[in-house]
C-alpha cells in the first residue's frame, strides 16, 4: 500500500493525534475541518456562513496540497450543531461544486471542537 501524509500550513494544524489528510492508493481522506483560520489558529467566523466559508477554504487547501480539487471529491460528511443550520451550510457548500456532487450525509451532533457549528470531512479520488 502506498500511503502519504498530507500536511499544509494553509489548513489548520491538527488539535489531536491525527493527520490533516492521508493519501492512500490514490484516495485522499481528509480529517474533519472546522472554521479555524490557519494563519492565526483561531476561530474568527462570527456566524454559520463565515464558519462554512472557512471550512471550505481549509478543505480546498488540503485538496490542493494533494494536487486535487473539489471535482475529485466523492464523499463528504457534514456535522452540524443543529439541523436548523442546514440550509445556510448547504448553500455555501454547494458553491464549491459544479453540479457533479459527491455522495454526502449530514448529521446533527451534541458538540463540535472549539464550540463551532460546522465540521466537514471529505474523501477524494484521483
Amino acid at each position: 500500500m502506498e500511503k502519504r501524509i498530507i500536511n499544509t500550513p494553509d489548513a489548520p494544524a491538527p488539535i489531536g493525534p491525527y493527520s490533516q489528510a492521508v493519501l492512500a492508493n490514490g484516495t485522499l481522506y481528509i480529517s474533519g475541518q472546522v472554521a479555524i483560520n490557519p494563519a492565526t489558529g483561531n476561530v474568527e467566523a462570527t456566524d454559520t456562513v463565515g464558519e462554512t466559508v472557512q471550512v471550505m477554504k481549509n478543505l480546498k487547501a488540503l485538496l490542493t496540497a494533494a494536487q486535487m480539487d473539489f471535482g475529485h471529491v466523492v464523499k463528504t460528511t457534514i456535522f452540524l450543531s443543529d439541523m436548523s443550520l442546514f440550509p445556510v451550510v448547504n448553500e455555501e457548500y454547494a458553491k464549491s461544486f459544479s453540479g457533479d456532487y459527491p455522495a454526502r450525509e449530514t448529521v446533527a451532533v451534541k458538540g463540535l471542537p472549539k464550540g463551532v457549528n460546522v465540521e466537514i470531512s471529505m474523501i477524494a479520488v484521483k
